[in-house]
């Protein structure tokens, strides 16, 4: 099975050149990459342009207008160009080990999707992370936050990695699923503005269509690069959204990934 690996990213091309470069060292090679670039400058667009003259996998630059946080409208966007029936989604600031792809492709099954786990970088780390441009870290170094994630072992995954329909703990800087389950919920709700809930919600519709979710533990490892929070001046809205969803059992969104597959966009 092949992938398209999809990354989110926002006026950060310094985290996007070490994702970008831990994405070329895989094991398995995603079948494509495909940058849903919230409105970066063309700072982001020269980097992306670099990593396309140095590598045959195909490179997708989806990008829209910088009109505040919409990371439903750019996820939508980079789904519906996808040209593999397999999606892994991360965020700009992911680094990943040299098996994610590998293991989220082998523990895919249908009608369940994969949410990952991460381990993050403390501010100190962060920093010299930059600095020396590192992508491979060792389970003892230090700056490694919630270290137990390190671990690396099939069989421990094969033990503790469980389908549920539990809510907790959605991201989507970790997430991978069919590509027909996310067209069949319509996609990522639009309605979504500024931070917060988008992901959850999706999921509450993947949930209601008994597409289960299945937790990968001590696989498909990953690294937050430290940032600070974003604005959660919206957050308390994006709640009434997923309340509603979650109340009224919704199977699929209104404003969705639909436009893009039957429009311009998708081509």
């Amino acid at each position: 099975m092949t992938c398209s690996l999809i990354i989110t990213t926002y006026n950060w091309k310094e985290a996007l050149e070490l994702v970008l470069v831990s994405a070329l060292k895989q094991t398995v090679l995603p079948a494509e990459i495909i940058i849903a670039d919230d409105g970066s400058s063309t700072d982001t667009k020269e980097l992306i342009d670099t990593f396309i003259s140095k590598t045959d996998i195909s490179i997708i630059h989806s990008w829209q207008e910088d009109d505040g946080f919409r990371a439903s409208a750019s996820r939508n966007k980079a789904i519906a160009k996808a040209s593999n029936d397999y999606i892994i989604l991360i965020d700009g600031d992911m680094i990943l080990h040299q098996d994610f792809i590998k293991d989220h492709l082998l523990y895919a099954k249908r009608n369940h999707f994969i949410q990952g786990s991460r381990i993050l970088l403390t501010q100190e780390k962060s920093q010299e992370v930059f600095k020396n441009k590192l992508t491979e870290f060792s389970f003892f170094e230090k700056g490694l936050q919630n270290r137990k994630n390190r671990i690396k072992c099939n069989l421990l995954t094969n033990i503790f990695s469980k389908s549920n329909k539990n809510l907790k703990g959605i991201k989507t800087c970790n997430m991978s699923f069919f590509k027909e389950d996310c067209f069949k919920v319509n996609g990522f709700n639009e309605d979504f503005v500024g931070w917060g809930r988008e992901d959850s919600e999706f999921v509450v519709r993947l949930l209601n269509n008994d597409i289960l979710r299945s937790n990968i533990k001590f696989s498909a490892i990953a690294y937050h690069i430290y940032h600070n929070e974003n604005s959660r001046e919206m957050l308390s809205i994006n709640d009434e959204i997923l309340e509603k969803t979650v109340t009224s059992n919704a199977l699929l969104c209104n404003n969705g990934i639909n436009k893009y597959i039957e429009g311009e966009l998708c081509q």
